[in-house]
């Protein structure tokens, strides 16, 4: 299959071909890699998010449409979405914070710490989907349209759920402010 071209690699591999798939992973895996190592910065979890990425690619090759783009382009757009749900998951699993704990041990002059407190479990209390796409738009570092797509929502949905709960979180931190004042 080296001497195929890259179209007759991503015909193949369109049509359930093993070596068309093999061909793919040989030729793009490490580009697939690059990407994910380069946003999460974590080799083993880029190896991890690659085998998700060409996983979903073989399971859904036949979406892939060669007029729309490359393989090449479409497995790097399959990765955006993994490495995105891979930032989501670190967030999820980040230990949630004891505001109340914390607000205890923290000396009343070190508001960045308490900012900090307040955000979280602000964020915490926040409803779905609007935590989420909170979450998505900030650890997940996505654009308000790579959300709207992700959760299929109107895009003017998912920018007034940012409007609100920034406004909610504005709102919380400046009655910190006042208080620690």
């Amino acid at each position: 299959m080296e001497s195929l071209d890259d179209a007759a690699v991503a015909k193949a591999f369109a049509a359930g071909e093993q070596t068309g798939f093999a061909e793919a992973y040989r030729r793009w895996g490490a580009l697939v890699f690059t990407v994910c190592v380069r946003s999460l910065g974590d080799p083993a979890e880029a190896e991890d998010v690659t085998q998700q990425v060409f996983v979903s690619a073989w399971r859904g090759r036949a979406t892939y449409r060669p007029q729309a783009g490359s393989l090449a382009g479409w497995l790097v757009g399959i990765a955006r979405h993994r490495i995105a749900d891979a930032h989501a998951a670190r967030a999820r699993r980040a230990a949630p914070v004891d505001a109340e704990a914390a607000l205890e041990t923290t000396p009343a002059h070190d508001t960045g710490v308490v900012a900090r407190v307040v955000v979280a479990d602000e964020l915490a209390r926040l409803g779905q989907p609007q935590r989420r796409i909170l979450e998505m738009a900030f650890f997940g570092d996505l654009t308000h349209t790579q959300i709207a797509e992700r959760l299929d929502l109107p895009l003017g949905t998912v920018k007034s759920h940012i409007r609100r709960g920034l406004g909610r979180l504005r709102d919380r931190l400046e009655e910190v402010d006042d208080e620690s004042q």
